[in-house]
């Protein structure tokens, strides 16, 4: 993956306030779990985000427990949340949405 500026402080805080208010700021990385209806659902939504994150570039870490799924977002070729991170976090909430995950 290409390098990507990292976002400062400030960019992070407002991003997730305005975009992003239920994920979490955990160090250089964010954080999101998802509730699905059942199991199966929570494999549909890791399946339509591993098709997004392919066609991004872009690739969460991704924690399946039965119907929970929890991502975790980071660039790691530029060592910290770039614009990138917020984008992918933007398009999980959208996929979830669709799907009926809380």
């Amino acid at each position: 993956m290409p390098w990507a500026p990292l976002l400062d402080e400030a960019e992070i805080a407002a991003g997730l306030a305005s975009r992003l208010p239920e994920w979490t700021r955990e160090e250089a990385t964010i954080v999101r779990t998802f509730r699905c209806a059942s199991f199966r659902d929570a494999i549909a939504l890791v399946d339509g985000v591993a098709d997004a994150a392919e066609a991004a570039d872009h690739h969460p870490d991704m924690l399946v427990r039965w119907r929970r799924v929890t991502f975790t977002l980071s660039t790691h070729a530029s060592g910290g949340l770039t614009a990138k991170d917020l984008d992918m976090a933007a398009e999980i909430d959208r996929l979830a949405a669709r799907i009926g995950a809380a």
